[in-house]
């Protein structure tokens, strides 16, 4: 029996996303016109497991192209899928992040129904989900009316899995070098991990076609008011790199999950093989990660593609 892998998981695989629900991953990536779910026992097996599309954009319409960046979430029992689209016209102008309801427990099952999209202050995309204290807050990137960068991060309360009920928060903006690399000053592709009585929200920083491309973070108290952006510290150099001796570029817009046996963190996340090598080579990679003394997660270095990692604790 083979006790290692190596990264990549799946290539081209862009955007990642895993979800892990008792004993089964659902993982989703970018697949430009349409949305694929694959499920896997194994998180090392995640691409190698059955896999089904649950939607394919319209020839027309708000969602008809670029469906980027999709999601899979579990909420009251209810299976959702988010994913960024626009009407393939307006750019940036008009991304939406759009949402996909299933009410059956097997989201392999049942039928995916089209709630429409949140309805966001600003345009944007990679929206994220996360319940804290019975609430449920929505954060994504957006192009607000600040004309010295492009996407900013946003947080709002919903009041329900498709619904904003209150004000979109700015909680980052790119004000340093490495969040401004690549020819466009981005924070993107948000995602919360909570630990230790805090709230880590990490996010991408500069292009995703830029060598730069980088994981940085914001930090809350569990106690804290998640709606003031006082209540957030933020990083000020990236947690997560480029490692030109692993040959691991632009590693970025990730996710987090865990062993099976629920022993071990793991990170999820895309990067490019070579220097200058274009987002269209982005591949999905998963790597082990610990946690610092004042609670903190350790992200490491990224692991060069030759490199055998033993497998997921429990698997």
């Amino acid at each position: 029996m083979n006790l290692t892998f190596q990264n990549p998981l799946l290539d081209p695989g862009a955007d990642p996303w895993v979800y892990k629900d008792k004993d089964m991953y659902y993982f989703m990536v970018t697949k430009r016109t349409h949305l694929d779910i694959w499920k896997s026992t194994t998180l090392s097996g995640i691409a190698e497991g059955e896999c089904k599309t649950i939607w394919t954009a319209p020839t027309e319409g708000i969602n008809c192209a670029n469906i980027w960046a999709p999601e899979i979430h579990k909420v009251n029992g209810n299976w959702y899928v988010y994913y960024t689209a626009n009407d393939g016209k307006g750019d940036d102008r008009t991304r939406k992040v759009f949402v996909l309801e299933n009410s059956a427990e097997d989201p392999f099952q049942g039928e995916w129904v089209e709630k429409g999209y949140v309805n966001t202050e600003y345009p944007g995309l990679d929206g994220t989900i996360f319940e804290h204290r019975g609430c449920l807050y929505f954060v994504y990137a957006g192009y607000g009316k600040f004309p010295d960068y492009g996407s900013a991060l946003y947080i709002a309360e919903m009041e329900n899995p498709w619904t904003i009920s209150g004000k979109n928060v700015l909680l980052s903006k790119p004000e340093y070098d490495w969040e401004k690399q690549g020819g466009m000053a981005i924070n993107e592709g948000p995602v919360m991990l909570k630990r230790n009585g805090k709230l880590f929200l990490v996010y991408s920083a500069s292009t995703t076609w830029s060598d730069e491309y980088c994981l940085g973070m914001l930090t809350a108290t569990d106690d804290s008011s998640l709606l003031n952006p006082e209540s957030w510290l933020k990083s000020t150099q990236p947690l997560f790199k480029k490692s030109i001796v692993n040959e691991v570029f632009a590693p970025g817009h990730n996710c987090f999950t865990q062993s099976p046996d629920g022993k071990e963190d793991w990170i999820v996340y895309h990067a490019i093989p070579t220097s200058a090598g274009g987002s269209q080579l982005r591949s999905t990679r998963i790597q082990k990660f610990t946690w610092n003394l004042d609670g903190t997660p350790n992200f490491g270095v990224p692991l060069s593609t030759g490199t055998p990692i033993d497998l997921p604790s429990g698997e």
